[in-house]
């Protein structure tokens, strides 16, 4: 063994010791804001291993949370009368009006309308969110409640601003379980962020631009920033306004959480600049297969050498317009392999009797499996973070948010082929899966990425709940927050100082001007008095 793999296993044993046996942090009390669907997913994932660690967990949830359970053995859940949040009704309403203008059923100006369509969705979800927040610090008892509890975190998602206000007014130290922030992608809120060559969300770019795609960059950060000023930030700049006593820029507050818990690292996200107090935790949800139960594994053997496909579109997406699964079942029913299909809408009636149809999946476990040849996506980051873990080639078919660049960030590693709403048809879709099964180095280039994504020295879960409680220990981690988010942003880009420079440069170069013209002049006026 060399001196680097021994190094390398004493720093992953004495996490381990830290972890198991004593985390130099007594059981403590933490707050989470969470969100719905796949970001409760792998939030659930940190609230069991800390409530392993001897935590106890109480767990914001409005009143009729579609993923949040009110009961649960290992946190107590806090639900805020009088409030609603995404359920199945509103997420089918949106996917269905995003499959229409994709497929070209909506009306002319789709591109338009879809931008507006998705900005009106975001603006009406935050409403939710504000309303939630609203009713806790109406409500003295729950404020009560909260204050009397003691506790010594707050953990939540940035993407909603339940968690950043509520800290604030407790005054607590706050970890983020963070991709994704009400502004925008988390990186750019405080990190250096390049836009030569970091990709906006949306962009469609990678981190290697031309010249019009540099332009087009800028372009997705103005909506960026449109979205940020008009849909998002002034809903929450609002209650800052009115129930805090000074005055509290919420973009600041959201700045300056004291840990960054970020769902990804540089396997999977592009090379980019970064802060002290992000810490990489992508991937943290995966795990070795486990054994799958006796009808699955009978149906995965009885692919024979041929293997079976994985379809699933995530946690939101159990359901399609039917003519769209139809054209998805007919090219299934075209291949030699098998297929597990995560699907609860109406049977396709182009479905073969190579395709088993299930409400539920052990996705993971099935990814991990040797018969796995190929998974088909919708581009979340869990799912594709899983597939990359276990070096399975995925087929891409992104919907909405992140989805798209998720899977641009795969394809420009060669481990995916993207096919888009619009071109999804049971030809192109048959013609993408045997691409990718046939193609030999899809697999290879996503097995190579699996081997860098594990060549840890910590595992991704243990180095999360070792920061988070280091953040308990010390009350916070202030010596890793830079004062950049305090800063205005002309002082941030140096923009006075390059002023001033320019200024004292100005006038040195009128100095000398003036000087030189004083001279020639009293040297014109000497020689006319000597002729």
């Amino acid at each position: 063994m060399t001196r680097v793999s021994k190094n390398m296993v004493s720093v992953s044993l004495w996490i381990t010791v830290i972890i198991i046996f004593g985390s130099f942090c007594d059981g403590g009390k933490i707050l989470v804001a969470p969100l719905e669907g796949s970001h409760w997913v792998n939030m659930d994932i940190l609230i069991k291993a800390l409530h392993g660690q001897g935590h106890t967990i109480d767990v914001i949830r409005n009143a009729n949370s579609w993923f949040i359970k009110e009961n649960s053995t290992y946190y107590n859940s806090i639900t805020i009368p009088d409030t609603k949040g995404w359920d199945e009704e509103f997420v089918a309403d949106f996917i269905y009006k995003m499959i229409d203008y994709e497929r070209g059923k909506g009306y002319w100006l789709s591109t338009v309308r879809l931008y507006l369509n998705v900005f009106g969705a975001i603006k009406k979800t935050h409403e939710m969110v504000c309303q939630l927040i609203t009713n806790m610090l109406d409500s003295e008892e729950i404020l009560k409640m909260l204050n009397e509890k003691q506790y010594d975190l707050m953990l939540t998602d940035p993407t909603w601003g339940t968690g950043i206000i509520l800290a604030h007014k407790l005054k607590l130290p706050i970890v983020y379980n963070v991709r994704w922030t009400a502004t925008g992608e988390g990186h750019f809120d405080i990190a250096p962020s390049p836009m030569s060559y970091i990709p906006i969300t949306g962009s469609g770019n990678t981190d290697r631009m031309s010249f019009f795609q540099r332009v087009k960059n800028y372009f997705f950060y103005l909506l960026m920033e449109l979205q940020l000023s008009r849909f998002n930030v002034p809903q929450y700049q609002a209650i800052c306004d009115k129930y805090f006593t000074s005055h509290v820029n919420f973009h600041e507050l959201l700045q300056g959480a004291d840990l960054w818990l970020m769902r990804v690292d540089f396997v999977f996200e592009f090379p980019r600049p970064t802060m002290p107090n992000i810490i990489y935790i992508g991937g943290f949800q995966c795990t070795p297969a486990k054994p799958l139960p006796h009808d699955l594994e009978d149906f995965m053997q009885s692919s024979g050498d041929h293997g079976v496909i994985v379809m699933s579109l995530g946690s939101f997406i159990s359901n399609l317009p039917e003519d769209v699964t139809a054209e998805i079942a007919a090219a299934f029913a075209r291949l030699p392999q098998k297929v597990i299909w995560r699907y609860t809408g109406k049977k396709p009636s182009t479905l073969g009797n190579n395709t088993l149809l299930v409400d539920w999946m052990p996705q993971k476990d099935l990814l991990g499996h040797p018969k796995t040849k190929l998974f088909i996506a919708h581009g979340g980051t869990n799912g594709v973070q899983e597939a990359l873990y276990h070096g399975v080639p995925v087929v891409g078919i992104p919907f909405f948010f992140d989805q798209y660049d998720n899977l641009i960030r795969l394809q420009a590693r060669g481990g995916a082929k993207l096919l888009s709403i619009a071109d999804l048809g049971e030809n192109t879709l048959h013609a993408a899966i045997q691409e990718v099964i046939n193609e030999p180095s899809y697999r290879l280039n996503m097995q190579k990425l699996s081997h860098l994504h594990k060549d840890k020295p910590v595992k991704p879960l243990d180095s999360a709940i070792f920061w988070i409680e280091f953040v308990m220990r010390h009350k916070g981690a202030a010596h890793l927050r830079t004062e950049s988010y305090n800063m205005p942003w002309y002082s941030y880009h140096s923009v006075d100082v390059a002023v001033t420079l320019l200024a004292v440069a100005l006038i040195f170069t009128y100095s000398i001007f003036v000087t030189v013209k004083y001279l020639c002049v009293k040297c014109c006026s000497r020689k006319r008095k000597t002729e």
